[in-house]
């Protein structure tokens, strides 16, 4: 596959990473879809059933990325050594995931924000360092909504408001939007976004 169109904000892969590619009959974008949405929903599976409680690790984080990814990407897990145009530099990306993690560790022992503000908070700091070639922002999502669930024991959150967020047009712009703001540390849009207002 030499070419698929990408949504706005996705990621382009450059041909090394193409060539990663499982299934090398794929062609079109709605066939690519479709193998990813069967891996995510194993991943999730997978997600759901373990039982291990400390999720703040690299370990962990590269473990889910291949869990969800693994199946039609080669690289699932593996960090990028590429530039993105968005991301920081791969040289940077393990120094920076663990300055998350331990950040995460913190403001869950000091209950620094309600658990939901500190997924939302979590999953823009993941989707900032862009660890991995493809797949971070679905990665991230799921991450932070692990965090929530074995961690909080709360509920997963509605990332796609009942759309599909990898292919509705308003609510992914209105997404991408909002972790553009919070690139500037403006966090009440992707705050809103997920129905959450924080408490001033």
């Amino acid at each position: 596959m030499k070419h698929i169109d990408d949504p706005e904000g996705a990621t382009p892969l450059d041909p090394d990473e193409m060539d990663g590619l499982r299934h090398k009959h794929v062609t079109r974008r709605g066939e690519l879809d479709h193998l990813e949405q069967a891996n995510m929903e194993s991943g999730l599976r997978w997600m759901r059933r373990t039982r291990k409680k400390d999720l703040l690790t690299e370990g962990y984080v590269r473990e889910l990325h291949r869990q969800l990814f693994g199946d039609v990407w080669k690289w699932a897990g593996h960090f990028r050594n590429t530039e993105k145009n968005i991301g920081v530099n791969p040289r940077e990306i393990a120094v920076r995931l663990r300055g998350l993690l331990d950040d995460t560790r913190y403001w869950i022992e000091h209950k620094t924000y309600s658990p939901k503000e500190m997924a939302i908070r979590f999953h823009h700091r993941l989707v900032f360092i862009h660890p991995f070639p493809n797949g971070n922002g679905r990665h991230a999502r799921v991450m932070a909504d692990a965090l929530l669930i074995k961690i909080f024991e709360q509920p997963p959150i509605d990332w796609a408001g009942d759309h599909e967020l990898e292919t509705i047009g308003l609510r992914r712009s209105e997404y991408i939007s909002a972790l553009r703001a919070a690139d500037q540390e403006e966090y009440a849009p992707l705050l809103s976004f997920v129905g959450l207002k924080r408490e001033e």
